[in-house]
Formats: structure tokens, sequence, C-alpha cells
């Protein structure tokens, strides 16, 4: 179920965390992070993509308030969600890349379509 993984965090940490993540991916079109994180942070990077495509000011405002760069959002609603005009969602992909070196941890690519 979206929105429910803990991540062994506490929820402030745990929203800065995927508000970190969102911003990153939306910066540079492609992250590198765990499966639990991914998979998190896939559904509020879609909820800010479909912010961007409705285009207005309130929808603006909403994505300053979660995403942490001005850069980012002017980026969003200029570039990014003009590409996803004629989709109606799956604006990214979780890539599965094996376990990583130190803990194991299952690892993968959170990139945009």
């Amino acid at each position: 179920m979206a929105g429910h993984r803990k991540l062994g965090r506490p929820t402030d940490q745990r929203k800065a965390i995927i508000r970190n993540l969102v911003t990153a991916l939306l910066e540079n079109g492609k992250i590198e992070t765990t499966i639990a994180r991914a998979k998190e942070t896939r559904s509020m990077a879609e909820k800010m993509i479909t912010l961007g495509k409705k285009g207005d000011l309130h929808s603006r405002r909403q994505a300053l308030a979660y995403i942490y760069s001005e850069d980012v959002v002017k980026e969003l609603f200029d570039e990014i969600a003009p590409k996803y005009a004629d989709r109606e969602g799956g604006y990214t992909r979780i890539i599965k890349m094996g376990p990583r070196r130190g803990d194991a941890a299952e690892m993968a690519i959170l990139e945009l379509v």
C-alpha cells in the first residue's frame, strides 16, 4: 500500500528523505536508491508531475510547498510536465539492480520514462 512504508525512520526524517529523493529525481531525471525508497518516491513524484500537468497557480504553490528547490519546480512546470501531457500516469520506471555491496540492500534505479 502506497504511503505506508516506514523505512526504519521517524516520521519527520522519512518525509524529508522522500522530499529529497523527489527533488533529486525531478532535477536529474534518474536516481539510484533502495527498492523500498524507490517505491515510495515514485508515488510522490507522480503526484508532483500530475500537479505540473494541471499548470495553474494553486498547483504550482502546492508543488513549491513540497519540492525544496524553486528551480526544480520551474523545470517541472515548464519542461517535464508538458512531455507527459498525453499520458495518463506511469511517469516513472523502477529497474532493479541487485544487492548493495556494504549491507546487501536491494538497489534500484528510479527514472522518468
